[in-house]
């Protein structure tokens, strides 16, 4: 998270000194008035599709240049597309319907636009993203009850980070002297992930019932991510790691300007 709030704070103050001189050359040569109201705050519309909640504040820096601050929440819940997730990890020992995951993001950017610039028209947009993904995920296994085997659950909870970067191409429009209209068009990142999910056993696990539960570890795979498992009598913990990549577009964002 410092490394982040970092980046994004080197992102919208890097060129300061290079922009105060611009902006005036910006206001000087506006015909509209458009061009002093250089602060934009959004809301990206089409996140909501996927129970995200994802807002921008973006401001220009140059006639052509801007940077950007994002920020994206989804609440805890079910997975919006559970059969995408049963692509990705292999597993008939996790219910896929129980799983759970929320996250936030946040998304450091810089806007270059290629036309008459002025915060309107076609940009390209390098980025960072800086993710968390707070995941539930129920793992089956045999427990002995009664000198019965009979399938149980291990709640596994914790944190999946990631840190990527990417490219973004887009176009903003002004509806008004005040409300713009901001269109992904297509983009993608790519990254590290790391990521700590733990068991904790409400009673003593036996010998019988820690092979079982690793057994179940064991025959989760989810390529190209790496899965390290270790199992006691007090619970489990599954350690992730691996590459993180992503693709961001298609998405309507409104805003207003000020």
């Amino acid at each position: 998270m410092r490394q982040s709030l970092l980046l994004a704070f080197l992102l919208l103050t890097g060129f300061s000194a290079f922009s105060q001189d611009s902006l005036t050359n910006i206001k000087q040569s506006s015909s509209n008035g458009l061009s002093v109201k250089r602060n934009i705050v959004k809301w990206n519309l089409s996140s909501l599709v996927f129970k995200n909640y994802h807002f921008t504040y973006e401001r220009g820096l140059t006639k052509h240049i801007s940077a950007s601050i994002s920020y994206r929440y989804m609440p805890k819940g079910t997975v919006p597309f559970e059969s995408q997730l049963t692509n990705v990890i292999n597993s008939n020992d996790i219910n896929f319907s129980k799983f759970q995951m929320g996250n936030n993001a946040l998304t450091p950017q810089l806007n270059f636009y290629l036309g008459k610039g002025n915060l309107k028209g076609f940009y390209i947009a390098p980025f960072g993203r800086f993710a968390t993904f707070d995941v539930s995920a129920p793992v089956t296994y045999t427990t002995v009850v009664s000198g019965q085997n009979v399938k149980t659950t291990a709640d596994f909870s914790g944190s999946i980070k990631s840190s990527s970067g990417g490219l973004l191409m887009g176009i903003q429009a002004n509806l008004s002297k005040s409300i713009v209209l901001d269109f992904w068009l297509i983009g993608a990142h790519y990254g590290t992930s790391k990521g700590d999910l733990v068991f904790v056993a409400p009673q003593p696990l036996s010998a019988q019932e820690q092979a079982s539960l690793q057994q179940s570890l064991n025959n989760i795979s989810a390529d190209p991510f790496t899965f390290t498992t270790s199992v006691n009598a007090n619970g489990a913990v599954i350690k992730t790691d691996g590459p993180w990549a992503g693709v961001r577009g298609l998405g309507l964002g409104i805003g207003f300007r000020f």
